[in-house]
This record gives C-alpha cells, sequence and structure tokens, in this order.
C-alpha cells in the first residue's frame, strides 16, 4: 500500500528540508537518497559485493527503500556511498560534521575504512566529526537485535497492536561545516509571567548575540555568556496556543557562527479550577486536552514519513476535526515534525520508547478487562529484570528530554504505557520532572497506577467509563474508543483488529457520538481533564483509526468528529 505522497516521491530529493529547525545554520548538504545495501551474516566484516540500492532514510523494510527485506537478529545491514561535498563547504579552521536523526538499532560509522563513530539506541540523533577526512567512501554497518533495548511498536512476528519491526537508518543523513568554537545547542525556556525567556548557548567559550525578533520586527537582544543562562525580556509578551500558535524568532551569533531558531511564550502545568478541581494548566488557566492517539507509522514508510507534507496532513487534519492535543505514541519523530506541531499549533504528550525483556500477558494485557495494579518494583514480573536495560532506559529517558527540551508545543511527558517495560514509575517520574520541572508527567498510562505523577490516567475500551474518587491528581482518559472500520480498497492487509467493530460510516459516527455524549462528556464536570481517542490513523491490522492506513479516507463525518470535540472543550 503507498500513500499519494510515497506514489511521488523522487529518490533523488527524498525528505530534501533542513531537519533542524530550531537551531538552523546556511551550511547543509543532505545525504538522503540513493545508498548501496548488503545484508551479511558476519559482524565485523564489510562484504566485497553490495547487493543493490536502497533509498534513504527509508528502513529496509519499507516499501519505499526498495529493499523489502527483515533484518533479523544476527545480522548486519551495511550502507555504502561516497561522501562528496561542495567546493568550499569547509569552513577553514572549522569542523566538518555528519548527524543521523535516528538509526535502529546500534550502528559503527566509517569513513575510508577509518570508524568515526558508532551509537547504540534507535530513536534519538548522534553526530560523527570528520573534519580529519571529510570526503570518501561512507559505510554504516547496522544490527538490530534489540534485547532488551528500546522497540517501541515494533514485532519481529508482528500483529494486532504490535507492527512490522524495521531497522536501519530512518531519519535523515547530513553534513554541515561549523567553526572551531560553534554553537552546540540552545536551551529556550520561556517564563510567561514574567514576559522573558531564559536562553543557554551552549558552546565550550565565548560570548554570544542573542536577538530576538517578532514577525521581522526586533524585540530584544542581549549579550550571553557560553554555556550560563541570560534572562532576555520579551515586552509585552504574546502566548502561544493552539488557538494562536505565535512564535518568536531567535538568532545567536557566537564568533564566525551564526545560528537561527524560535521559541513559543507558553506554560504548563496543574492546579485547580474555580471549584477547586485539579487541571491541566495552559498559560495558567485550565484547558482542555482533547486529544488523539498517533503512532506515527506509514504503509510504505514505516517509521518514517514519505514527506514533509504527509506528517503535516496528519497534524493538519487531527487540528482540522477539532484536536486539541497528539499523543505520540512509544515513538520519537524528526524534528521537523515537533515544528510543524509548534506551527500548526497542537499540542503534544510525548510518550518515551518501551523496552525490556517479552512481557507476560497476565501484566500487559489482562487489565483490559480486570482492574489490576501491580508493584513495579517487581522488576522481573515486568520484564525488567536486567539492570543494565533499566540502566539503559534511564539514560535514553534524560537524552530524549534534552533532545525534545525546546520544543513548544510539547506539553506533557509519559514515560511508561500499560506497563510495557515498566519500573519504578513513581522514582522515574519524579526524576523527570525534576530534569524538566515546566512539564506535568503522566507516571503510568493506562493501568499498574504507582500513585504518582501528576495524573490519574485511565485506559478504558470494553467497560463504561466511570470517573473514580479524587485523588488529588489530574483525572485523564488516556486512550479510549477505538472502534473499527474497514474501509474497502484501503485496507492494508487481512487483520481486522478494533475495540469494537462498525460496518458503515452511519454506524461508526452514531457511536462515536453516543459514546461522547453518555460517558465522556458528563465525566468533565466531575474532573476529566483530558482524553485521548485510539487512534488517528489505521495501522496494518488495527482498523480503529479516524483515518485509513493510507490517509485517503475520513471514516466519519468531519463536522460531527469537529462538533464533539467542541464540545468537549467547552464543557
Amino acid at each position: 500500500m503507498l500513500t499519494r505522497w510515497g506514489r511521488a516521491l523522487d529518490p533523488d530529493a527524498v525528505l530534501p528540508e533542513y531537519p533542524r529547525p530550531q537551531l538552523v545554520r546556511d551550511s547543509y548538504v543532505n545525504l538522503n537518497g540513493r545508498w548501496e545495501y548488503a545484508f551479511s551474516s558476519d559482524d565485523d566484516e564489510e562484504p566485497e559485493a553490495y547487493e543493490g540500492e536502497i533509498i534513504v532514510p527509508f528502513s529496509p523494510e519499507a516499501p519505499l527503500s526498495g529493499v523489502g527485506r527483515q533484518l533479523r537478529p544476527g545480522q548486519t545491514l551495511w550502507y555504502r556511498r561516497t561522501l562528496r561535498l561542495p567546493d568550499g563547504f569547509a569552513v577553514p579552521g572549522g569542523r566538518v560534521l555528519l548527524h543521523f536523526g535516528a538509526v535502529d538499532q546500534e550502528c559503527a560509522v566509517f569513513l575510508d575504512g577509518v570508524e568515526v563513530g558508532a551509537h547504540e539506541g534507535g530513536y534519538l540523533p548522534f553526530t560523527c566529526d570528520i573534519t580529519g577526512n571529510p570526503e570518501g567512501v561512507l559505510v554504516v554497518r547496522v544490527r538490530d537485535d534489540t534485547g532488551a533495548g528500546a522497540r517501541g511498536k515494533q514485532k519481529l512476528e508482528r500483529g494486532g497492536i504490535w507492527y512490522t519491526a524495521q531497522s536501519g537508518i530512518w531519519q535523515t543523513v547530513w553534513a554541515e561545516s561549523v567553526p572551531a568554537v560553534h554553537v552546540e545547542r540552545l536551551t529556550l525556556t520561556p517564563d510567561l509571567p514574567g514576559s522573558a525567556v531564559a536562553v543557554t548557548v551552549h558552546a565550550p567559550e565565548g560570548n554570544a548575540l542573542v536577538e530576538i525578533s517578532a514577525r521581522g520586527t526586533p524585540v530584544a537582544s542581549a549579550t550571553a555568556q557560553a554555556g550560563t543562562p541570560v534572562v532576555v525580556p520579551v515586552p509585552g509578551a504574546r502566548p502561544w496556543s493552539p488557538e494562536d500558535p505565535f512564535l518568536y524568532d531567535v538568532t545567536v551569533t557566537l564568533g564566525q557562527d551564526r545560528v537561527r531558531g524560535y521559541f513559543g511564550m507558553r506554560s504548563f502545568g496543574v492546579g485547580p479550577d474555580a471549584d477547586g478541581v485539579p487541571r491541566l494548566l495552559l498559560n495558567g488557566r485550565p484547558y482542555f486536552h482533547a486529544g488523539i492517539l498517533d503512532q506515527g507509522y506509514w504503509p510504505d514508510g514505516l517509521y518514517t514519513a514519505p514527506s514533509d507534507e504527509a506528517m503535516i496532513h496528519d497534524i493538519a487534519t487531527m487540528k482540522r476535526l477539532g484536536f486539541t492535543m497528539l499523543r505520540k505514541h512509544i515513538k520519537v519523530e524528526p524534528l521537523r515534525w515537533y515544528h510543524h506541531c509548534d506551527r500548526l499549533g497542537i499540542l503534544v504528550w510525548q510518550d518515551l520508547v518501551n523496552g525490556g525483556e517479552p512481557y507476560r500477558p497476565w501484566v500487559v494485557t489482562a487489565p483490559v478487562l480486570t482492574p489490576l495494579r501491580l508493584d513495579d518494583r517487581r522488576h522481573r514480573v515486568f520484564g525488567r529484570g536486567d539492570a543494565a536495560g533499566r540502566a539503559r532506559f534511564e539514560s535514553e529517558a534524560r537524552a530524549c528530554v534534552e533532545h525534545l527540551r525546546d520544543v513548544v508545543s510539547l506539553a506533557l511527558w509519559v514515560p511508561f504505557n500499560e506497563g510495557w517495560g515498566q519500573f519504578d514509575a513513581a522514582r522515574v517520574a519524579a526524576e523527570l520532572a525534576a530534569l524538566d520541572p515546566t512539564r506535568p508527567v503522566d507516571h503510568a498510562s493506562g493501568w499498574h497506577d504507582q500513585g504518582a505523577g501528576d495524573l490519574r490516567s485511565l485506559h478504558v475500551y470494553f467497560r463504561r467509563f466511570r470517573p473514580p474518587r479524587p485523588d488529588g491528581r489530574v483525572l485523564a482518559l488516556t486512550e479510549y474508543g477505538g472502534y473499527s472500520l474497514p474501509v474497502e480498497g484501503h485496507v492494508w492487509g487481512g487483520g481486522r483488529f478494533g475495540y469494537k467493530r462498525f460496518d458503515s460510516a452511519v454506524r461508526l459516527g452514531a457511536a462515536f457520538a453516543r459514546l461522547h455524549r453518555r460517558e465522556i462528556l458528563p465525566a468533565i464536570a466531575r474532573g476529566l481533564s483530558a482524553t485521548v481517542y485510539t487512534q488517528l490513523s489505521d495501522v496494518e491490522d488495527e482498523l480503529n483509526g479516524l483515518l485509513t492506513y493510507d490517509r485517503e479516507v475520513v471514516k466519519m463525518d468531519e463536522d460531527l468528529v469537529r462538533s464533539i470535540n467542541e464540545r468537549l472543550k467547552l464543557a
């Protein structure tokens, strides 16, 4: 199954957009497109001959890669291409950096036979300094045994709620040239009540000029010492919200280096409404999060959207349907996805990516039907007996927070979902809150509540939703619905998974309206502050999307969905 964007794909211009919208330089060489590939059973020796062409950054399992082959445990995937940089690309006396958006799961990078970098973990970016020899034959070696590492919804034996496993390079590969002393990253922390933004220029040394503007009009400027936050006043700050996603531009000059980014003036938190009921707050006021579960899978690209326009389509469609929030489920997207959420105006709940050993069905599945609350300090019960795997999860969680810290629309962290690889959730949530005190935390989405975090987070599919007694936390229905409808000509395979099945759009729409009228809307007065409907699109066997998997059909009347979401926000 191909999407319209997949059908239009130009293999010589794949995802050409600048991949890091909050730290932009003019120096940029995109390395997506045609590479060579080979599979081998030898871990270390590069094969003498490669097997064919692969389109990067689509994993070999994805149709758009042109390969259509699964990397199995014990195998090695090799990539190769020639790296040539434009004349005058390198800054005299500077550095040349090679960036990988994400490679699943373990990789090593070689340039003319010399290892220039390595990385473990399939969801976060990494960089290789190739200054000494910036051109030549570029080879990437990949293994994807995963083990107890982060894997998300991938499964080699896919089916039901588990999807096709993918591997290898799945986000943009690119190079840039920077001065020897350069901005490594920015931290932009808005203080809406104080009408200011704290700017930290991460660099080894030097003083930087920080300039802030609003749609081309200068607003403020300040000098920042590298590594030290500087508070820059933003007079008459215009708040960011889904209804008014206003963004400020920022330019930072450090010696010869000049980067551009942006931020939004907004605040997230929890607090009582006028009746003393705990609510999620946006910019200091109660704000209902009318959300939808977003898996981020594509029939032709798997983890990788076939184009920037495809990412925009999903976000813009959900916003048009009246949703104010996307729960990014068990996946970290390319930074351009978050950029589009920032500029289009939709909140993001960010799940961390689950891992661990195989899960026990009675731990992760039985609670769908029978309330079950286990102590997640029993690590082996939750598939977390491996101490090294737990430490790796926490390390990747910290790295994910730093990676996404500046995302304007990111409103809440979700470290664990439905007991999948859950452990010590109360402690992990507290450490996340300390690392990022600007956002609430849903410590255990669905079940196995440890009484921690900012949310009482419930998943309800096969029973009526009845709000529990207040416990001082914000009440959120973080998964529900899952109503399925197959649309002829737009079904991926033979599976027919859904939590409740319908045979026509009319019946589906009537059930959707009835569910909200009888169960969801009345619960808002009793404290319900957020909802996450399952889900944005069909995914493989799952037919419970508002959109078909190819994104061609909206299964329900758009006016109906929009009117219900408006009632949720106004209740």
